[in-house]
């Protein structure tokens, strides 16, 4: 739950930010190798894009949940969004076709990307954190 709202939530919002022309990255980036780059800028291809992210979401919640999710506080969410910003922006983003290469994209594209991914690995890392210390809070003290 937590991967689906996440991608929801933070897939609207950098729809928001694209249409505001703060970034120039379209929001159906992660859909880039399946789909035509003309059908990606229309309507559908956005909502396409939208779908992808809120998959690309659940698929990153489970990976954290399993890696850090034992993790308290923000900075552990925090550094796995600016991870996943540098992997999409640096590594497999621009080999994949999915981003142009970052000394491309200009300051105020990557800016706004590292804080649209920051804000999302946020999200995730809190909740997760949140989920699972409230849950082990409820525990019987002798539980085995």
């Amino acid at each position: 739950m937590i991967g689906f709202y996440a991608g929801l939530i933070w897939s609207v919002f950098h729809w928001l930010v694209y249409v505001l022309k703060f970034t120039a990255v379209i929001p159906g980036y992660l859909a880039e190798p399946f789909f035509r780059r003309s059908f990606l800028q229309t309507w559908w291809g956005h909502l396409t894009g939208i779908v992808f992210f809120i998959l690309f979401s659940i698929a990153a919640a489970l990976l954290y949940w399993m890696l850090l999710g034992r993790l308290r506080g923000p900075w552990p969410g925090i550094i796995y969004g600016v991870l996943w910003w540098g992997v999409m922006f640096y590594a497999l983003g621009p080999l994949s076709g999915m981003t142009s290469p970052a000394p491309r994209l200009g300051w105020n594209t990557l800016m706004t990307e590292l804080c649209v991914h920051v804000l999302w690995g946020l999200f995730i890392g809190y909740s997760i954190a949140f989920e699972f210390h409230d849950e082990a809070s409820r525990e019987p003290l002798k539980a085995q």
